[in-house]
């Protein structure tokens, strides 16, 4: 048999190795269930506004990305999704929030909101420095 390492560099191929690490997974956990959780804001046009999107997977949530527009920064709104994301979180049976941001993203704003730094790395990419966050819900 001819074995031949090949470059592929798609996004299919990226989620078929994906999929494979799933399926491998859920031999091996209880919770086999990942449910999409996303709110938005948009205005009466269905422009989108701000957005949170993340995922609950046993006791955890995950948060993704949460944006807003700059148009409608220091409003509120980043904290009015993030608290009720929580509560949807909790109500599906989460007991912690786990997400990351970068050194010159949101940091303080998560601080705010409870969440405390686990873990830093550093030089991340390059330069910065990418904070990995906990919640206790």
């Amino acid at each position: 048999m001819n074995l031949m390492i090949i470059d592929d560099e798609s996004t299919e191929f990226a989620d078929t190795v994906k999929q494979k690490i799933v399926e491998f997974n859920q031999q091996h956990w209880q919770t086999l269930q990942r449910q999409n959780l996303g709110l938005k804001l948009q205005d009466e046009q269905g422009t989108l506004l701000a957005g949170l999107s993340g995922k609950t997977f046993g006791n955890w949530f995950l948060i993704d990305y949460l944006w807003v527009d700059e148009a409608f920064r220091q409003q509120n709104i980043g904290s009015r999704l993030l608290l009720e994301a929580e509560s949807k979180a909790k109500q599906r049976g989460c007991q912690f929030v786990l997400l990351d941001t970068l050194d010159f993203q949101a940091k303080p704003f998560y601080e705010r909101h409870g969440y405390r730094v686990q873990w830093v790395q550093q030089a991340y990419p390059e330069t910065g420095s990418k904070f990995f966050m906990v919640k206790v819900l």
